[in-house]
């Protein structure tokens, strides 16, 4: 059984039980963080994440501001294999953006991107866990194999297509994104995914990036999580920490809330917000 970053102790304790199966017993969520981990949710299974947040956003070199809110959507699909899943990934977003000499009610797309992503390696397949008859604390020890991480790519393409005042005014309509993906699971509580990402690497608005989640099953219901993002590019960079906890309802139901900001004023970002995940898997 696979454990994803944000699903609770109640999974996080079957580790010695992993099979050639993505899926797992409960709903796995990439929320409420934002990077994306290296299991796929298992063919045929429909996951719809979604929620809203509330923005504030000042840049005091341009002295504007821009306060609002938002919605954000993936519907994720595993097609074909079970190391293979489709995702559509929808944000959208109104605020009102102030400035010395511009007042303006916004309210487009912020982000719109469809990709499919693949698992390559996992540590765990084909591998069994030798239990000790004898000795219990030989049954506890460290296992070294959880230091190598399972790994995925991410191929997809960002799209442009209302030209959305989000995106910079002389942007392409149809942008690449390339993500390579880490995930670890450490014992029975912690979970490190890391996501290594190229965006946009056809324009000059292209940036190389990272996130890097820890997760920790607090118990069979509630998971906690810390997040560092970091963006660098010509025209834009920063460095965004986020935190937040999930709540499993059901096995196929979660919800979760959170918050984020960085450390510079170019501009300055606060948001936080509140969502929920679920899963179909009948056909699974």
């Amino acid at each position: 059984m696979i454990i994803k970053k944000n699903t609770p102790l109640i999974l996080l304790s079957l580790l010695t039980q992993l099979t050639y199966s993505q899926y797992t017993d409960v709903v796995n969520s990439n929320r409420p963080g934002q990077s994306m981990m290296a299991f796929s949710i298992g063919k045929n299974v429909i996951q719809v994440e979604g929620g809203m947040y509330g923005i504030k956003e000042k840049h005091n070199l341009l002295r504007y501001t821009a306060d609002g809110f938002g919605a954000d959507l993936d519907i994720r699909y595993g097609f074909f294999l079970e190391e293979l899943e489709f995702i559509a990934t929808v944000k959208y977003q109104i605020d009102q953006y102030a400035s010395p000499l511009v007042l303006a009610n916004r309210s487009d797309f912020k982000n719109l991107i469809v990709g499919a992503k693949y698992l390559v390696y996992d540590p765990f397949k084909g591998y069994e866990k030798k239990q000790n008859l004898y000795s219990w604390k030989a049954n506890q020890k460290f296992e070294w194999r959880q230091l190598i991480p399972a790994v995925s790519v991410y191929a997809g393409v960002n799209l442009n297509l209302t030209d959305s005042p989000y995106y910079y005014s002389n942007e392409e309509t149809i942008g690449p994104k390339g993500m390579l993906i880490f995930q670890h699971n450490f014992a029975s509580k912690w979970v490190l995914v890391t996501n290594i990402i190229y965006d946009k690497f056809t324009s000059e608005y292209k940036s190389l990036g990272y996130i890097a989640t820890l997760t920790r099953g607090i118990n069979s219901k509630w998971s906690a999580f810390a997040e560092n993002q970091g963006i660098k590019g010509d025209f834009y960079s920063d460095a965004i920490v986020r935190g937040g906890a999930a709540y499993l309802i059901t096995s196929d139901l979660q919800i979760d809330a959170s918050i984020s900001t960085n450390f510079k004023d170019t501009p300055s970002i606060l948001y936080g917000g509140a969502g929920f995940s679920w899963r179909f898997d009948k056909n699974h």
